[in-house]
């Protein structure tokens, strides 16, 4: 018997984004804080160094609930939403990227447009992906270690 809790709608869909940015050769890491007040649920660093962001919505109240995502559009060159097959995506900006996604895989079904971020911006954002990742497998590897502050 397992002690890890089930995982929620919303996580299921970044576990399957994931995979599947995986398989694209991107490297994922599910609720990154960018900046104060905003907790991104996947940012992908793919193999040049470009950042994507998706946010993953299991509902229809989930969509709108979140008055934060226009925020995140400044700490990526991509935009994306992951949903499931359910999920109205008419209800999904147009102007971003969809993903179709479930606990296992997912599809990319409309290409985010591209806004490139500014060199200084990249590297910070890089040294914050870079840091949060190596900071949760440590984690993983100690589960004593206490967080930096």
């Amino acid at each position: 018997m397992s002690d890890t809790p089930p995982l929620t709608p919303g996580q299921m869909l970044a576990r399957g984004t994931c995979r599947h940015l995986r398989d694209l050769g991107f490297a994922c890491v599910e609720e990154l804080v960018p900046a104060p007040g905003l907790r991104v649920d996947v940012m992908a660093m793919g193999r040049k160094g470009e950042i994507w962001i998706v946010e993953c919505k299991s509902c229809r109240a989930d969509f709108a609930s979140d008055r934060k995502w226009q925020g995140y559009l400044d700490w990526c060159d991509r935009f994306f939403w992951a949903v499931d097959a359910d999920f109205p995506s008419d209800l999904l900006p147009d102007d971003t990227g969809l993903i179709l996604a479930d606990g296992y895989g997912a599809e990319l079904v409309r290409e985010a447009p591209e806004s490139r971020l500014a060199p200084a911006r990249r590297r910070a954002v890089l040294q914050t992906f870079a840091r949060h990742a190596a900071l949760r497998l440590q984690a993983l590897r100690d589960p004593g270690v206490s967080p930096l502050p």
